[in-house]
């Protein structure tokens, strides 16, 4: 009998939904989890000082989850939306439009930034997701 791996990730277009649904959730625990051991996660548009590449999980989880446990004392997403998938000729592959809103807790600012990620994923895990994001939006609620 085979063992049957419960989190692996059928496609691009699963592994966007499980990152909508984590990030609507609310939490940093397991985010890594959706990464490939090699994973590569690229932000092109990263503002200065951080990095526009990480490579594997292991990297990923030691600057990201800090990272995103931070922001969340800040910050709660509590929207998804205008989501776009857009296939391509290698179902591996896909390209997701979405917008995502948050409200900053410390005084109920409300705002919402345009993404667009390409999805990789080979084995049932993310082998790149490189994101492409508005800095000076995510900037705004994340100060304060």
């Amino acid at each position: 009998m085979t063992e049957v791996d419960e989190t692996a990730l059928a496609g691009p277009r699963e592994a966007f939904e499980r990152f909508r649904d984590h990030l609507l959730a609310g939490t940093s625990a397991g985010l890594e989890s959706f990464l490939a051991d090699d994973g590569v996660v690229e932000s092109p548009f990263a503002p200065p000082g951080a990095p526009r590449r990480i490579e594997g999980r292991e990297a990923f989880a030691a600057r990201a989850v800090p990272q995103r446990e931070a922001l969340l004392k800040r910050v709660r997403f509590t929207a998804v939306r205008d989501v776009v998938v857009h296939e391509t000729a290698d179902p591996r592959v896909a390209v997701v439009e979405y917008e995502v809103e948050a409200i900053r807790e410390a005084d109920g600012l409300r705002a919402a930034a345009p993404f667009a990620v390409v999805v990789e994923v080979r084995d049932g895990r993310v082998a790149l997701w490189r994101e492409y994001q508005n800095p000076a939006a995510m900037a705004l609620l994340a100060a304060g």
